[in-house]
């Protein structure tokens, strides 16, 4: 990759943080904690979501949540097959689509929120597998372990962590899987490292989430509601490749969706996110094996 298309923050090329940088991904790592913690509790009761989006919530008209999945690339039997309360409508993609897991494949789940993707992939896997799911909202992660315990998932665990620092062992997992999570990330080249290292060689990448196709206003970046809600925090994807290969992956492969602006625009309406964000979908292999 050319010096022009490289990402030139301190975070992408490696250099040490200072403390102020350390502050304001403390700050950004609170805000979303707290957002999503929101979120879980107002599914828990059937409320609209608390943060300033429409990719979350229910109506007494339509199932919202359900409404979003299917936008989302989910099926009907997708939905039926997972406990209730585990999808709320949340994501910018279906990563299971371009993940190919196999019978007996160890899964990590960055994200899982009320472990939704984490459920299915479980399926996939089957008994021989295991599928670990890892969030940083103490709310969200009870609400996964719950939905675990009665729909009886005993090939599924959920633990605390954040996803730049994996509470899962080296060289262990055989797929990552993530639905529009990394994008809340103040350190995504340290997700992407972190990564790396829980993957077995040959293991590999399938995220969808949501990249920036040109550089966006700092009014933009720097709205809580645009983080929280998965656009602010957005990479260019130049930076996200150069993150990617910095961290030792191969076979990077990051392909937006045009037709994810259908449902993108409804997450901040009147704001023209549009213009400058998109999801997609972000595959890559750990070399070896």
């Amino acid at each position: 990759m050319s010096e022009s298309t490289s990402c030139n923050s301190s975070a992408c090329c490696g250099e040490v943080p200072s403390s102020e940088q350390h502050s304001q991904s403390d700050s950004v790592r609170q805000h979303v904690r707290e957002s999503y913690a929101k979120v879980a509790e107002a599914s828990n009761n059937n409320e609209s979501c608390g943060v300033e989006s429409s990719c979350c919530g229910v109506s007494e008209d339509i199932d919202i949540n359900t409404l979003n999945s299917l936008r989302l690339g989910y099926s009907e039997e997708d939905l039926e097959n997972v406990p209730k309360g585990a999808d709320m409508g949340l994501g910018c993609g279906n990563p299971r689509a371009i993940a190919s897991l196999k019978a007996g494949e160890t899964v990590v789940d960055l994200g899982a929120g009320g472990g939704f993707d984490a459920f299915l992939a479980a399926r996939e896997v089957g008994k021989s597998g295991r599928v670990i799911g890892i969030d940083m909202t103490p709310t969200m992660l009870s609400k996964a372990r719950n939905n675990a315990e009665i729909a009886g998932f005993d090939n599924v665990e959920f633990r605390l962590g954040e996803i730049e620092h994996l509470p899962v062992a080296d060289n262990s997992v055989d797929v990552i899987i993530s639905n529009c999570v990394i994008n809340l990330s103040p350190n995504k080249a340290q997700v992407f490292r972190d990564a790396l290292r829980i993957l077995k060689p040959g293991g590999r990448l399938a995220i969808s989430d949501v990249v920036a196709t040109c550089e966006m206003p700092e009014e933009m970046k720097n709205d809580p509601a645009l983080y929280a809600g998965c656009m602010a925090g957005a990479s260019l994807i130049a930076d996200l490749e150069a993150m990617m290969q910095q961290a030792g992956f191969e076979q990077i492969r990051i392909t937006p969706k045009d037709e994810s602006k259908e449902f993108i625009r409804d997450w901040a309406p009147g704001k023209n996110v549009t213009d400058y964000v998109v999801s997609a979908h972000i595959e890559a292999i750990k070399p070896g094996q």
